[in-house]
C-alpha cells in the first residue's frame, strides 16, 4: 500500500521523524507516485483522483447521495476492489492502488469536528457483488460506522416514493464543492449554481430517508435475507 502525502505525514509525526528524514521520505514517495501514474490506470476511471481526495479531505461537512452502489467512504476494502475491478481496463496494480487510496480517504470518518451524512436507497443495499459473505461483512461496517457520532447514515425505503428520480450518485463537499458521478468518472464543480441545485437535491433525499432504529432494523433484515441466501448457495 503506498500512503498518501497527507498519511504519510502523519506517520512522520507519530513516529517523531526528524525534518530530514522526513523529507527523504516525501521525496521518495514522490518517485513512486510518479512511477505508477502513467497510463490510464483503475484509480484513473473510478475517482480516486487527486482533485476528488483534496475535495473530500478539506470538508467540514460531507453529505453523499447514493442509488445503486454504496458511498465510497463506506465501501469495505473487498467491496471496493469489485468496483474497481469492474472499471474498463483494470489492472490488479492500479486497482491495489486504487482500493489503498479509497480506504485512506475514510479515515476523514473518525476525525472530530467533521460531520459526515449519507442517504442511500434501499436497492443499494440489495444490489451486491462477491457473495452473502461479503455483504454480510459490508453490513456490519454499515452498522458500526452509522454509530459514530461524526456520522449521520440514512436509507429511503422501497417502500416509500423517491421525491426525485436519481440519475447518478453525488457527494456534496461543505457547500462549495458537489462531486458528480457517471458510470465510469467523477467531475468535481464548484460553480454555485450547481452546488446550489445539488444541496437542495440532497435536502429532499434526506427528509425521505430512516435514520436511527427505524435503519438499524433494515440493515439487520437485509442482513438476515443474505444469510438465508447463502445457506441456500452453499452446496
Amino acid at each position: 500500500m503506498v500512503p498518501s502525502p497527507d498519511v504519510l505525514d502523519r506517520l512522520s509525526r507519530a513516529l517523531g521523524l526528524d525534518e530530514s528524514t522526513s523529507s527523504e521520505l516525501h521525496d521518495l514517495l514522490a518517485g513512486v507516485m510518479a512511477a505508477t501514474d502513467s497510463g490510464s490506470t483503475a484509480a484513473d476511471s473510478t475517482g480516486t483522483g487527486t482533485a476528488v481526495d483534496e475535495a473530500v479531505r478539506s470538508a467540514r461537512l460531507v453529505r453523499s447521495f447514493q442509488c445503486v452502489v454504496l458511498p465510497a467512504m463506506l465501501q469495505s476494502a473487498e467491496y471496493a476492489r469489485h468496483v474497481f475491478e469492474s472499471a474498463p481496463h483494470a489492472t490488479p496494480e492500479a486497482v491495489g492502488r486504487a482500493v489503498a487510496a479509497r480506504v485512506d480517504r475514510q479515515s476523514v470518518l473518525y476525525e472530530p469536528g467533521r460531520e459526515s451524512v449519507f442517504v442511500i436507497t434501499e436497492a443499494v443495499l440489495r444490489t451486491w457483488p462477491g457473495s452473502p459473505a461479503l455483504m454480510l461483512a459490508q453490513f456490519d461496517r454499515l452498522l458500526a460506522v452509522e454509530s459514530l457520532s461524526t456520522v449521520r447514515l440514512g436509507v429511503i425505503p422501497w417502500r416509500r416514493p423517491v421525491p426525485v428520480l436519481p440519475r447518478h450518485g453525488f457527494t456534496l463537499c461543505d457547500q462549495r464543492a458537489v462531486v458528480i458521478e457517471s458510470f465510469d468518472s467523477e467531475r468535481v464543480s464548484t460553480d454555485a449554481a450547481e452546488v446550489a441545485a445539488y444541496e437542495q437535491t440532497f435536502a429532499r433525499f434526506e427528509r425521505a430517508a430512516f435514520f436511527g432504529s427505524e435503519l438499524r432494523e433494515l440493515l439487520l433484515l437485509v442482513m438476515k435475507e443474505f444469510r438465508d441466501l447463502g445457506d441456500t448457495l452453499t452446496p
